[in-house]
């Protein structure tokens, strides 16, 4: 199974937040799943850490390099399907990581239920 992490799930597995749910953790942990981290997470995080808005780990980028998880660039397929979204969600992040586990066919792993609402496979973290 291909899962892609969404932002705040990302953060939480950097920091091992008890926030994570078990089944979460056991699937992102699985040398079974194949594990996606979309660019625009890690844009969302730096801004909000420029910000001053969050505090992540100086190593975090490295941590998600350990951990095996895949790289997901956006392309224009992505680009696509993020403006063929309804308005459910206005978060542009948000609406971007949608379109991005619809074309890969990646089950979203978030805490957000009005994801849910896209009608794409969501895994509660």
């Amino acid at each position: 199974m291909r899962y892609l992490l969404d932002s705040h799930v990302l953060l939480w597995w950097a920091i091992s937040d008890p926030t994570l749910s078990p089944m979460a953790i056991e699937l992102i942990s699985s040398p079974h799943s194949e594990i996606l981290v979309s660019v625009v997470s890690v844009w969302e995080l730096g801004l909000k850490r420029a910000r001053g808005k969050l505090k992540t780990p100086d190593n975090y980028l490295q941590l998600f390099q350990d951990n095996r998880f895949t790289t997901l660039s956006v392309n224009l397929d992505h680009a696509e399907a993020a403006f063929a979204l309804p308005p459910v969600h206005s978060d542009p992040f948000d609406r971007m990581l949608v379109a991005q586990a619809a074309v890969e066919q990646a089950t979203l792993v978030t805490a957000d239920g009005k994801l849910a609402d896209y009608g794409i496979p969501i895994l509660r973290a």
